[in-house]
């Protein structure tokens, strides 16, 4: 399931991110601010236009997501830290 797809206040749990082209920098960019296999991540809240962006969780830090960036995460909901 992709992050953009989990349900809010949902706990999940990322799988990996995808790489959209060869050295992606957005991918790069997601993983060096914590969004790497097996870390616990929720959906908190979604902005009222377009459900855009989504306030995420991971660990103890929140980030503000547009979706298609939240579409590169692959997560395992229902997993427990």
């Amino acid at each position: 399931m992709k992050l953009s797809d989990l349900p809010r206040r949902m706990a999940a749990a990322v799988e990996r991110v995808e790489d959209h082209m060869p050295n992606d920098a957005i991918a790069r960019r997601l993983r060096e601010l914590g969004f790497v296999a097996g870390e616990q991540v929720e959906v908190l809240a979604a902005g009222p236009l377009g459900a855009e962006p989504l306030l995420v969780q991971i660990g103890f830090t929140r980030f503000a997501l547009r979706r298609a960036e939240a579409q590169r995460v692959v997560v395992r909901a229902g997993a427990a830290a």
